[in-house]
């Protein structure tokens, strides 16, 4: 079971990596020093994703993480 977790921490912690490089560059805090800035925009399709499939992989991760945790103390 234990050996299942660690195989499924490793996919979710790559797949969080990925999701998280592919996000949009242009936020960050060179917009402070004369970066581009073009106002307040929702979210919208890819970027909207990978939003969303961040918050729920970093979730996941912590889950797995806690569930190793608990199950490694047994």
């Amino acid at each position: 079971m234990l050996k299942l977790l660690y195989n499924f921490e490793l996919v979710v912690s790559v797949l969080l990596i990925i999701a998280i490089l592919l996000q949009n560059k242009g936020s960050g805090l060179s917009a402070t020093f004369g970066g581009d800035f073009s106002g307040f925009h929702t979210k919208r399709g890819l970027e909207k994703f990978l939003t969303v499939a961040s918050a729920v992989l970093g979730g996941l991760f912590i889950l797995n993480a806690f569930l190793i945790f608990v199950l490694s103390a047994r």
